[in-house]
């Protein structure tokens, strides 16, 4: 158990026996009257998001959790498959409750699985990561209007909004979490 004020994004809480991540935390102190926490919740199995309200003495139940790293191989039609790296054993995730993770991803690298009660609860990917600019269209001579953006394809199918400059074959910094373009990296 752990007092409301302690709750922080990225947890995991036990909610009516299912697990929940909390994806945004508020802690406000009113001027009169008990302080609570403002929380956003993220049932794990259904992806359904309730915004409960706790008062900040209150208790909740944590939920102790494990990171895996692992390896991500590839994706089908209804699983992404990874493989431990130390033991060479493979596993699958369901794509059900993760499928935003599914463009964020690049295969053959290192991802950290949120493991409860040997049930995937989470992929952590890192919020930055590089992608290679696998569709562009080519810039137009004296389209230059200041801020100009097209939207361009990288190579795990993510369609990011980018300034007109950029071409097929460079690499682009992308926040993972927006999916906001950073900056072209250099090779």
């Amino acid at each position: 158990m752990i007092k409301a004020g302690a709750i922080d994004k990225g947890m995991f809480l036990l909610v009516k026996g299912e697990p929940h991540h909390v994806v945004e935390r508020e802690f406000v102190k009113p001027g009169k009257g008990q302080a609570f926490v403002r929380l956003k919740l993220k049932n794990v199995r259904t992806g359904l998001v309730q915004r409960p309200v706790i008062k900040s003495h209150e208790s909740v139940e944590e939920i102790v959790v494990e990171d895996e790293k692992a390896q991500y191989l590839y994706a089908d039609d209804a699983n992404y498959h990874f493989m431990d790296t130390e033991t060479y054993e493979q596993y699958t995730v369901p794509i059900a409750g993760f499928e935003d993770k599914k463009n964020l991803m690049k295969e053959g690298d290192i991802y950290e699985i949120v493991m409860w009660e040997s049930t995937p609860l989470d992929i952590k990917v890192p919020l930055k990561e590089v992608y290679e600019v696998t569709d562009a269209e080519d810039a137009i001579k004296g389209d230059t209007v200041t801020g100009a953006t097209k939207t361009v394809t990288v190579q795990t199918g993510l369609e990011v909004k980018v300034p007109i400059f950029i071409k097929k074959g460079d690499r682009i910094l992308v926040n993972t979490e927006s999916g906001e373009y950073l900056e072209r990296v250099n090779t």
